[in-house]
């Protein structure tokens, strides 16, 4: 079974930076697609930021020119930089790894969630 473990969050006075990261259990390159999530109190979990396998990266245009996702794979860690943080930036932040199946639907893994707070 694949663990992803979060760890990084917390509470950051607005303008502030937080590094979060993701711990896998296995070799990262196993998964083709890495991904940060974030779900804001009362509403639905949405995309941060893609990291593929050919470190091709995506961001949600919130985010693009203040956060950076990256990975070690040495490390098997995944890592979100976060940069210029903003009170809309509150929310539990998830890790997602993404691993592909010939002929067969692909499988999700999911972190528990690290909690950032963006408050002065």
């Amino acid at each position: 079974q694949v663990q992803l473990v979060e760890s990084g969050g917390g509470l950051v006075q607005p303008g502030g930076s937080l590094r979060l990261s993701c711990a896998v259990s296995r070799n990262i390159l196993y998964f083709q697609t890495m991904a940060w999530y974030r779900q804001a109190p009362g509403k639905q979990r949405n995309l941060v930021a893609t990291l593929t396998n050919g470190d091709y990266s995506t961001y949600t245009d919130s985010v693009k020119g203040r956060f950076t996702i990256s990975k070690v794979n040495a490390e098997n860690t995944l890592y979100l930089e976060m940069n210029s943080l903003k009170p809309d930036d509150t929310a539990v932040y998830f890790c997602n790894a993404v691993e592909l199946r010939p002929g067969k639907s692909p499988n999700l893994y999911w972190g528990q969630g690290t909690e950032v707070t963006v408050s002065s």
